[in-house]
């Protein structure tokens, strides 16, 4: 297998690791490390760690390697409007496409997600609701089948999500019904009702931004 193959593969891997905090911000990563924990090369472990910091989870270092980039307020806001602005845009163009394929797979994904929110004893942290979350919400955004802007959003998913992530403890007590919230989003989408789901993803991240950035500076 090619280092990019591996690389590739290693990718999501590393950036998850990130987003629910097992590696801290600011903590340096080891190649060497981390080549061992994988059972990989050094050159795919570099090659990972440099994809992720085009998306913004790393950063290097002259000559001293990569650290896992660290936690502001400043930038979590910037992710926050950053978000608020684009994912909406990709909605409405996804609704105005009116793509059943699209809308079917939407609603399948968001079956599955509603049946885990529904399960005794959920939290919002369980792995199999956290992977069936960023699904449902990429797929949303999916729809309007502009490459160059879906990437932009999923990388500032998966950056507002390590916020999510980290700040928002699976020792806090809900503070939304976040379920209803997708629900409410998702009606709207199969209404083709484009102003009130766009409105309602906009809110629906900025509340996750503002909760998460009122912890942050909590406990900064």
């Amino acid at each position: 297998m090619s280092t990019k193959t591996v690389a590739t593969q290693l990718v999501p891997q590393l950036r998850d690791l990130i987003a629910n905090g097992s590696f801290p911000p600011n903590t340096k990563l080891k190649l060497q490390e981390l080549g061992q924990t994988f059972g990989v090369s050094l050159s795919s472990v570099r090659e990972a760690l440099l994809v992720l910091s085009t998306q913004g989870f790393v950063v290097g270092e002259d000559q001293r390697g990569f650290r896992v980039v660290d936690a502001s307020a400043a930038n979590l806001a910037e992710v926050t409007t950053l978000r608020a602005q684009f994912e909406p845009y990709a909605l409405r163009i996804a609704i105005e496409r009116q793509d059943r394929a699209w809308e079917e797979k939407l609603v399948g994904i968001f079956y599955r997600l509603s049946r885990i929110e529904k399960e005794d004893g959920y939290v919002p942290f369980l792995d199999e609701w956290e992977r069936a979350h960023r699904e449902f919400h990429l797929c949303m955004i999916g729809g309007c089948q502009m490459p160059l802007l879906l990437q932009f959003c999923s990388n500032l998913h998966d950056m507002s999500d390590r916020y999510r992530r980290i700040y928002l403890s699976r020792d806090m007590p809900p503070q939304r019904d976040v379920a209803a919230e997708h629900s409410a989003i998702i009606d709207a989408i199969l209404k083709r009702d484009a102003d009130t789901a766009c409105e309602l993803l906009r809110t629906h991240s900025q509340r996750t931004g503002a909760a998460a950035l009122e912890r942050l500076q909590a406990l900064k």
